[in-house]
């Protein structure tokens, strides 16, 4: 073999061994460039993810609870809650950004969208739906031995009517409007759900709303050691006051959740999970989509989220739809 043969298999044999290199290198990059994409999948662009929900033993925070864990885990975000006074306060927070997410009632966001009641001074307009959620039930609680049977007994009466800055005092001076009874008619101690079980338990106080989904945790407590009655709203009324209030349903506490004998006609607000409209379109649209996707972990938290559904998240919505949930919902009636 001459010096020229020698020559030009071995530049032969450099270019096959150059292009292989190449091959694998490029394989190596592509590879890598597909993993930091699926890493980068699944983060998200804001940093915190701050549920605002309402008193230590309610549903929002038992349910917002596990759902800030769950957000932990699956984007590695810096999620949590914020217990609060629930919906008023909840719409406050969202308006001045600080926080990013949170549970209200219908009642509370309605007013907030228009700047009225409890948001008289300004609307809150950074605010959109991500879904509608269970029912908040109206459970105004007695004693057996108070002699209240239905709402219009309430009048001359002492009665805690919800924490300050609550759905529950919203819902409470709403409904008691609605017949006829003002706040000028009874005396008004503004407690959440632990505080008003303790002063009913104490005799200091003759009824109390807790508003919520059912059971809820405080009167599960209470009726260990309390002659538990609830009192009763005419479904009829309910409709009538409906007509101004349309966030408002008849509704049903089932016997034997309090060990009641029978089912209490009363009224029903759905709960809405709403988030800033300033964030992303990508992520609202991941941390909804992961909210349906963890329904089963999130009923073993708590009873009430056994009631929301898929099917239902986009039914008597009273915000603006935001663009990044609506993209989820989208997604999953084309499948």
């Amino acid at each position: 073999m001459n010096q020229w043969t020698k020559l030009t298999l071995l530049s032969v044999t450099l270019a096959c061994i150059t292009a292989c290199s190449n091959d694998q290198s490029t394989s190596k990059n592509t590879t890598e460039g597909k993993s930091a994409e699926t890493a980068t999948s699944d983060k998200l662009q804001t940093k915190f993810v701050t549920i605002a929900t309402g008193g230590a033993s309610g549903p929002y925070n038992v349910i917002g609870t596990s759902l800030a864990e769950i957000y932990n885990k699956t984007f590695g975000v810096n999620s949590k809650t914020q217990t609060t006074g629930a919906s008023v306060e909840n719409l406050n927070l969202l308006k001045q950004n600080k926080v990013e997410m949170a549970f209200v009632m219908s009642d509370s966001l309605t007013e907030a969208l228009n700047g009225a009641g409890s948001f008289a001074n300004g609307k809150v307009e950074n605010v959109s739906q991500v879904a509608a959620l269970y029912p908040n039930y109206v459970q105004i609680v007695t004693s057996k031995k108070s002699g209240i049977k239905n709402i219009e007994d309430l009048k001359g009466k002492r009665i805690a009517v919800g924490a300050q800055n609550s759905g529950v005092e919203v819902n409470a001076r709403t409904l008691l409007n609605g017949f006829g009874i003002t706040y000028k008619d009874i005396k008004v101690d503004y407690l959440g759900y632990a505080e008003a079980a303790d002063a009913l338990k104490g005799g200091k106080l003759d009824a109390a709303f807790l508003t919520s989904g059912i059971p809820n945790s405080s009167l599960m407590e209470l009726q260990q050691s309390f002659d538990l009655q609830l009192v009763s709203i005419n479904a009829d009324k309910v409709k009538e006051i409906a007509k101004d209030q349309s966030y408002f349903l008849p509704m049903i506490i089932p016997k034997g959740t309090y060990g009641n004998t029978a089912d209490i006609q009363t009224a029903a607000i759905k709960n809405a999970l709403v988030v800033r409209t300033d964030i992303s379109d990508d992520d609202v649209y991941k941390l909804t989509k992961t909210f349906f996707d963890s329904l089963p972990q999130l009923a073993t938290s708590h009873q009430a989220a056994t009631e929301i559904t898929l099917e239902g998240a986009q039914q008597g919505l009273v915000a603006p739809l935001h663009p990044g949930a609506k993209r989820y919902y989208d997604e999953v009636a084309k499948k």
